[in-house]
């Protein structure tokens, strides 16, 4: 994705269920806990680099003697930061205490982090300051152990603000904005409540039904208790990805297949998916069971996640991907009238290049198909000359787009910052025929068209193309998504912009004040919930007015090619990502009445020009 974006959160939980002497003369290790949960960490840095967390819990200590320790950064480098901490903890017990290495027992007792049940986050600040007092995982702390409780998760609520309530708690600044919060307030709320009417254990299957009940949005939670007991829950229409692996050695949940997979050495069919409103409980004694918490609703799994957020290395994901981009070769074809002789693709680094082998495995498809009929028509018409230069045709490939490395500025101003923002990336020169070659560039999704404008077609049009076409392998992103991804103000979306200055040249502005006036009047009935007004906005408009429109506003002034922009239709978004059928961030379908509250407000910010998020 050239446009920048804060997005998903990564989740990582290990049980170990066996004693550390068992993993330390089976693995060779004392650490094989703390090590895989540093490896699934890792494999998942993709999903959140503003800051980590982990927290642990010790089973089985003596009364008096802490069980339940967190360590949070955010630091540049934070997972290393973390895992640093811990190391120079233990190194330090091996340089002063070398004896008590001998005896796993003891280590666990000297080490903070050295326990049964470990925790890991991964966190992209979705909302409130990147500090580290909005990391996860939050902790609730109480005398009584059974009312310990850790939580971490990969998910938006639209209700904080009730949820507070709800408990009577007034967060304080710093948490005020914070969802994670609210959620742990709830679920300790019906923790301390369950732990006062039972004296044989607590019923974590109740208290995740009456807490979880409470949450409009889409999340994959995990959370640690002071009892032993720990749980990984998942929302109930599927929105945020939840897998989970078990052997006899271990228990473990992520948010990706693919890093258990690589984490733990295991086939895709040994990692399963934790199915929408599900829960996987884990006692304190190591037995487990999936439990249905929440009554499955119809799946909306996020479709962003097979794009661009998840890792590509999951084999059902890079399939998907690829399918996006052969999905789109027909209508490029159409957009080109064929003329791959003339026309040069190449991608956006680095996310897009997935869909980019599959928009070519596309394109040679219909290549391969012209020659044989072109060398059928021959008969005994030809020479080795002529057959030569048919079979030797080929769709034209280069890598043109560079991406550097991440380039700061000590500029202040912003003229001179722009100028450094435009060699964010750079180009392949001596590639392109000037004035002859049209230049074909996929990029897996355009949300505000902000680095095209500025970097991406500047660098692009120095090469002198007759016309850059940008292709999206995903749909035309029109309203905001509170369900995990920081995209919730409407000015941002240059689809939106297009609808606006497409309004605006047709005298057609009384739509945006009647959509206003209806806003008002749901949010004055309390009932901004019901509908998601902003759909008629885009009513009066193909698809195809409006990719022209942003093909116009993210043209640069004083380039000499022509500037096109072909998306992603939605019946083939789905037919590439069949399970992840989440598209409201490109149809508006929001799967809770949380969603149409979200694109409302943020319309009406946008209307009465406040710059803010729209929950």
């Amino acid at each position: 994705m050239s446009d920048a974006i804060k997005h998903e959160c990564g989740l990582a939980f290990i049980r170990l269920r066996k004693p550390f002497s068992y993993y330390q003369q089976k693995y060779g290790t004392v650490f094989f806990g703390l090590n895989k949960l540093y490896l699934l960490m890792e494999k998942q840095h993709n999903r959140g680099q503003d800051g980590a967390g982990i927290a642990t819990v010790k089973l089985n200590t003596e009364p008096g003697v802490p069980f339940m320790h967190r360590l949070r950064s955010s630091a540049p480098q934070a997972i290393g930061d973390i895992f640093g901490k811990v190391r120079d903890e233990i190194q330090e017990i091996e340089k002063y205490q070398p004896e008590i290495t001998k005896f796993p027992g003891l280590m666990k007792g000297h080490i903070r982090f050295l326990g049964e049940l470990l925790m890991g986050h991964l966190r992209y600040a979705t909302q409130g300051k990147n500090n580290v007092e909005l990391c996860h995982p939050f902790v609730r702390h109480n005398t009584i152990p059974a009312r310990n409780l850790s939580i971490a998760g990969n998910f938006n609520l639209v209700n904080a603000d009730e949820l507070f309530k709800f408990v009577g708690v007034d967060p304080g600044e710093v948490h005020r904005n914070s969802d994670l919060a609210a959620m742990l307030e709830v679920v300790y709320h019906f923790l301390c409540q369950e732990d006062e009417e039972r004296r044989n254990g607590l019923d974590v299957k109740n208290i995740l039904r009456q807490a979880f009940s409470m949450f409009d949005g889409g999340y994959h939670v995990c959370g640690l208790m002071g009892t032993g007991d720990a749980f990984v829950i998942r929302d109930a229409h599927g929105i945020r990805p939840s897998y989970y692996y078990i052997n006899e050695d271990v228990i473990v949940a992520a948010s990706e297949r693919a890093a258990i997979r690589t984490a733990f050495n295991v086939g895709e069919n040994e990692v399963l998916e934790l199915m929408p409103g599900n829960a996987l409980i884990v006692k304190n004694d190591g037995e487990y069971s999936i439990e249905q918490i929440l009554e499955p609703k119809e799946r909306k799994a996020c479709s962003f996640e097979r794009i661009y957020f998840s890792r590509g290395n999951d084999e059902k994901i890079y399939k998907e991907r690829s399918n996006l981009g052969y999905n789109l070769s027909e209508t490029i074809l159409k957009a080109i009238d064929n003329d791959l002789r003339n026309t040069i693709f190449s991608f956006v680094p680095n996310t897009a290049e997935v869909a980019f082998y599959g928009l070519i495995k596309g394109l040679e498809d219909y290549l391969n198909k012209i020659k044989i009929e072109r060398i059928l028509s021959w008969g005994k018409d030809f020479d080795e000359a002529k057959l030569a230069e048919m079979v030797n045709r080929r769709v034209r490939i280069d890598k043109i787009p560079i991406k550097d490395v991440k380039m700061r500025t000590f500029i202040a101003e912003d003229s001179g910052r722009n100028e450094m923002v435009q060699h964010v990336y750079d180009i392949t020169y001596g590639t392109v025929r000037p004035g002859v070659d049209t230049l074909a560039v996929i990029d897996d999704s355009i949300v505000r068209g902000t680095t095209l404008k500025e970097s991406i077609i500047k660098m692009l049009d120095r090469l002198g193309p007759k016309r850059i076409m940008i292709i999206s392998s995903a749909p035309q992103i029109r309203y905001p998504d509170c369900y995990g991804i920081d995209m919730s103000k409407m000015g941002d979306f240059v689809a939106f912009q297009a609808a606006i200055a497409l309004l605006k040249e047709q005298g057609k502005e009384h739509i945006l004040q009647e959509a206003y006036g209806l806003c008002k009047e749901l949010q004055r009935t309390n009932t901004l919930h019901a509908q998601n007004v902003v759909r008629n906005i885009y009513k009066p408009f193909t698809t195809e007015e409006i990719s022209d429109k942003i093909a116009q506003i993210i043209t640069p002034a004083g380039i000499n090619a022509k500037v096109d922009v072909i998306y992603q239709s939605i019946e083939n978004l789905h037919k590439a990502c069949p399970n992840n059928l989440g598209d409201w961030y490109f149809t508006g379908n929001y799967p809770t009445p949380g969603g149409n509250r979200v694109v409302n407000k943020a319309f009406m910010n946008y209307m009465e020009g406040r710059n803010e998020r729209g929950y």
